[in-house]
């Protein structure tokens, strides 16, 4: 029984991998023009999403590479005075979000993407769902991702960042949204238990 279940999961991680491995090398070669299009539609589609008009804290990805550009949308949250926090990789494989007040405040970090301060405030976790009793707004998280298949499941680098996350901080299993290229849409993904989904995927 144990044997089938390490094989089980030697062949789950195999395949993920080489969605991975193609995925990437599909989103890689998209043109700069492709790139710019996706990224403004993105952009307009989440600045008009109830979520993000309704949360006064946004946990946001910074881009790096052919991610989607989340620029535009970090400067526009900044402007509209929502309390913006971006990921920081830290020891034993753990990330965290710490706040930033703007854009020059990002230096590249972990594999280069760029990172906040260690000085900076960190997000505290509000376990939240909805508005409360004392009239807080949701707080949304917005991520990455490789691959993703119509029933809302996800692929990410392989590091487990999000998954953990996810796992220690259940409120964003309610207000998380996994966005990504069209071309990053697969037929069906592998999941393991600790995998965890985002609650909506928008792909442009």
């Amino acid at each position: 029984m144990e044997e089938n279940r390490r094989q089980a999961k030697t062949s789950v991680t195999a395949e993920k991998k080489r969605i991975r491995r193609e995925m990437l090398a599909i989103r890689d070669a998209l043109s700069p023009k492709e790139q710019r299009r996706a990224s403004c539609l993105i952009t307009e589609r989440l600045l008009g999403h109830q979520w993000f008009y309704r949360a006064d804290t946004l946990l946001c990805y910074v881009s790096y590479g052919s991610e989607l550009d989340t620029r535009e949308l970090v400067r526009e949250a900044l402007r509209l005075g929502k309390q913006l926090y971006v990921p920081r990789v830290l020891a034993d494989h753990r990330m965290d979000f710490y706040r930033i007040l703007k854009p020059e405040e990002l230096k590249p970090g972990f594999h280069g993407i760029p990172e906040p301060p260690m000085t900076a405030p960190v997000y505290q976790d509000v376990r939240m769902e909805g508005h409360t009793e004392n009239g807080q707004a949701p707080v949304l998280m917005l991520m990455p991702g490789v691959a993703y298949d119509p029933y809302g499941n996800r692929l990410g680098y392989g590091g487990g960042y999000y998954d953990r996350y996810l796992a220690a901080h259940p409120e964003f299993q309610t207000y998380s949204i996994g966005i990504g290229h069209s071309c990053q849409r697969v037929e069906k993904l592998p999941v393991e238990e600790t995998d965890r989904r985002p609650y909506q995927v928008i792909l442009v």
